[in-house]
């Protein structure tokens, strides 16, 4: 249902004439989505009315010309009030081609993102994983409440999204959403995709997001130390799931796996080196790249310390993996602790060899939510 509709007549001055003639636009909007139709009628700049937004004078030609605006606004509101009595979804691009015959089946924007994310959920575990599907959902949820915020509608023909609508939806997710800068671009960026498949089917002539840019900034991170990462492996806690987090962190700090990477782990993944020695074959979820990796002794000491663990046996993996919410939960409370200061986040560890490649550099990526 829609909230506004407006009519306006207007001098477009930019497209004066050699004659020094202007012509005469009808501007549409709806919800506050706004589209000119030209009235095909040409007058000096001067004659023009503005308030009672008419020609002003009194000749025949003038009363012929007003007229003819009128009637003009009189097709455009009987279209409109046609398409409301039929429940027609009506947005000021719809009604202006309908006004010019080109009226075609209106593609609304809601519909095509849902209809994205439902084939990402089905190829969740082959082509992209749980947490990208998790992204998708959430930008899709930032959609519909800009819509509403902005526009007071719950959905938008596609063919209206434009330069203005990405760099709007921008501002709301930086200031009613509170997003970070790296945040935003990524919501922005998970929409361009969006407007791709749009643009890809033909639905849409422009790319709204030719003229725009975003950066992701490079975000300062902190380092643990060697003495650190010994203080977190050499402690021992009273429960006994710290004791289990303790343990797959210090192995990711080993390893520089992710969270999901280690989560996948299984005992298949472990087989002989050239040098003679075991290491951990495995495939990074996130960049789909091939990695081997040397399996270090304390690395291996965790594995054959878990290789009885009912989770383990049961789920065939490698090391008994929380959920990354709760691993994260438990790793502040590990921090603590131990006296670390620092954003200890479990999805975001990686560790980098020195030079000397022994000991380890470690460090800790801060978690921007």
């Amino acid at each position: 249902m829609n909230k506004t509709f407006t009519l306006l007549f207007f001098i477009k001055k930019s497209k004066i004439k050699a004659n020094g003639t202007a012509p005469i636009y009808l501007r549409i909007t709806i919800d506050g989505i706004r589209k000119d139709i030209a009235s095909k009628r040409y007058i000096e700049p001067d004659k023009w009315d503005n308030k009672l937004q008419k020609v002003s004078g009194a000749s025949d030609e003038v009363k012929s010309l007003n007229r003819y605006l009128k009637t003009l606004e009189q097709e455009v509101y009987d279209a409109h009030h046609h398409m409301m009595k039929d429940k027609t979804t009506a947005t000021s691009t719809i009604l202006k081609a309908k006004l010019q015959g080109t009226e075609q089946r209106a593609r609304m924007l809601i519909p095509i993102f849902q209809d994205h994310n439902n084939k990402v959920e089905t190829l969740v575990g082959q082509e992209f994983a749980a947490g990208t599907l998790e992204r998708y959902k959430t930008s899709l949820k930032h959609t519909i409440e800009f819509l509403q915020w902005k526009y007071s509608v719950s959905d938008i023909d596609i063919k209206d999204i434009d330069h203005s609508f990405i760099t709007e939806y921008e501002f709301f997710l930086r200031s009613v959403r509170k997003c970070a800068n790296n945040t935003a671009v990524k919501y922005i960026k998970n929409f361009k995709k969006i407007v791709k498949i749009c643009i890809s089917n033909g639905w849409l002539d422009k790319d709204p997001f030719a003229n725009y840019k975003s950066k992701i900034r490079e975000v300062e991170r902190d380092y643990l130390t060697q003495e650190e990462v010994q203080d977190i492996y050499s402690k021992v806690f009273v429960t006994e799931r710290l004791n289990q987090v303790k343990d797959i962190f210090v192995f990711s700090c080993f390893t520089g796996l992710a969270y999901i990477d280690v989560k996948n782990l299984t005992v298949s993944n472990i087989s002989m080196g050239i040098d003679g020695g075991k290491w951990i074959f495995t495939h990074r979820q996130k960049t789909e790249t091939a990695s081997r990796i040397p399996l270090l002794p304390i690395p291996e000491e965790l594995i054959l310390k878990y290789a009885d663990y009912p989770q383990c046996i049961n789920e065939d993996k490698l090391l008994p993996v929380l959920s990354n919410q709760k691993m994260n939960s438990y790793l502040k409370e590990i921090a603590d602790v131990c006296g670390i200061k620092k954003d200890l986040t479990f999805h975001n560890c990686q560790t980098h060899f020195c030079d000397d490649c022994n000991p380890y550099k470690w460090r800790t990526y801060r978690k921007r939510k």
